[in-house]
């Protein structure tokens, strides 16, 4: 087995305290019936529709397996990776790693995504549909974070499981500078 250098031991020792402090802002038990309730909309509103969702990578990953074995309908999925973030704390100018390789053209599109922050990385991602030639584009997001920042003035998902306070979170697929996607449920740092 591999030694971890003394940088790495810290840098884990540090993300494990940042957990320990964390307020738990939203529990998995809460996460999972805003996750049933959104599937129980999409599903009204697509179930016919044989639509295509692009998750948003990496935040959206986790949110989109467990919001996919929801619905109970014939479907496509594919996968957008575009970031603003790269694992820092704050945004920056958006990153196309990957654009979607299923073709958005007369499709019935929907975004899923972990966070509508600001929304800047959501609003290119929806010009991108447009471009497209979508034929109908929705977003899914699992947390809305409750603010005046947004990158358009009333710029909303279409489905919202949660919202959250004007708080750095992480969880459930958002990340503390790359770490802690995997935790089970919402939760804040002390301070931030």
């Amino acid at each position: 087995m591999a030694k971890l250098d003394n940088e790495t031991l810290a840098s884990r020792d540090s993300m494990r305290e940042l957990m320990d402090d964390a307020d738990c802002l939203i529990t998995q038990q809460q996460v999972e019936h805003a996750l049933d309730r959104m599937a129980e909309e999409i599903s009204r509103d697509l179930g016919d529709k044989l639509p295509v969702f692009y998750c948003v990578m990496n935040g959206g990953l986790i949110t989109t397996g467990h919001l996919l074995t929801r619905l109970g309908f014939p479907l496509e999925v594919d996968y957008i990776h575009a970031t603003r973030y790269r694992s820092e704390l704050r945004g920056g100018d958006l990153f196309w790693r990957v654009s979607p390789e299923v073709p958005m053209a007369g499709r019935h599109v929907v975004i899923i995504d972990d966070i509508l922050d600001e929304g800047s990385t959501l609003a290119a991602i929806l010009e991108y549909c447009k471009e497209a030639q979508a034929a109908s584009i929705s977003t899914a997001v699992l947390v809305d974070k409750q603010h005046d920042r947004k990158a358009a003035p009333g710029l909303k998902a279409d489905y919202c499981g949660l919202e959250v306070a004007d708080r750095f979170v992480f969880g459930f697929g958002m990340d503390y500078k790359g770490y802690w996607r995997n935790a089970p449920g919402i939760f804040a740092p002390k301070g931030l």
